[in-house]
């Protein structure tokens, strides 16, 4: 019996897994369509391994892939050496996954360029690469680039993350303006800007959860409708009615926020009487939620 458990859970882990590269991949894939199709052709450097590339390709005629592919080896290289090992399979596989997909779209098998008009391109191309972006670091993984930077800069330093990967992304702006001059260098600073608020927002779309806490007498069907239909965890907190001075069970329950529609219709159908507390979760951080080692 203990043998046929540990196979189950291994059977789900290996699932789980398999599913984070999927999503991660599309992530990948999506965030390269806005790079090739968008930034690339209008030559808008907004931050980046990727923002970095399109410079260099102005200075020496390499394919913006190719310059991927030298940029990210470089901050891997310099990476393993002063901050070790500490880059997770998948962060090494989106990163040199995506240098792929924009090399592929770029030269290879060619997708459209959509338009010359330098709003368009920076509205549309932050938002495109901002989902692809965020779908892939809630896989618990990232596209390298600049981010090697900021973790350098972090462990020596005890710099913020954040700010060192803006502060290197504006740096890579202002080089695109001396390179390419101060209109496009201007962009580059636009884009950068609404990059980082897209993702924002995008990640808070994905990964918004709801706590919400029940007092019902029939919290034992409610548990069960959570754990088996939803597929997510619940807790019991022993409570005291202050009035009736009835021992209770306050069911605990975090979820995403698109599924809360389906537990209060539920609850709604089995229990009128039911007293429910929503509220929102900032973050949460454990199994089916945020990896803890991929937090802040």
């Amino acid at each position: 019996m203990v043998k046929s458990s540990l196979c189950g859970g291994e059977n789900v882990s290996r699932k789980y897994i398999f599913k984070e590269y999927v999503f991660a991949t599309l992530g990948v894939i999506i965030t390269a369509i806005g790079v090739v199709s968008f930034l690339i052709p209008n030559s808008i450097a907004a931050g980046g391994a990727s923002g970095l590339a399109i410079v260099l390709n102005r200075l020496v005629g390499l394919p913006v892939g190719v310059w991927m592919y030298i940029i990210n080896a470089l901050l891997f290289l310099v990476g393993f050496i002063t901050v070790g090992k500490d880059f997770s399979l998948k962060t090494i596989y989106c990163t040199f996954l995506l240098n792929f997909f924009v090399d592929l779209f770029d030269r290879i098998v060619p997708i459209p360029k959509f338009t010359e008009d330098l709003i368009i391109a920076v509205l549309f191309g932050d938002i495109i690469t901002a989902v692809g972006m965020a779908l892939t670091f809630t896989q618990n993984a990232s596209t390298g680039g600049t981010d090697i930077v900021a973790r350098i800069f972090n462990k020596f330093f005890a710099a913020p993350m954040g700010t060192t990967l803006l502060m290197t992304d504006l740096l890579i702006a202002i080089f695109a303006g001396t390179v390419m001059g101060t209109k496009l260098g201007m962009y580059a600073v636009l884009a950068i800007l609404i990059n980082g608020m897209m993702i924002d927002f995008v990640l808070k779309g994905i990964e918004s959860s709801t706590q919400v806490m029940v007092i019902s007498d029939k919290h034992e069907e409610i548990a069960s409708f959570v754990l088996k239909e939803l597929k997510r965890g619940a807790t019991y907190i022993e409570g005291k009615g202050a009035y009736t001075q009835k021992d209770r069970k306050i069911l605990l329950i975090v979820l995403r926020r698109r599924e809360l529609g389906e537990l209060i219709s539920f609850i709604r159908k089995l229990d009128k009487n039911a007293f429910i507390i929503i509220s929102e979760a900032r973050h949460v951080i454990g199994e089916g939620f945020q990896n803890i080692g991929n937090v802040f």
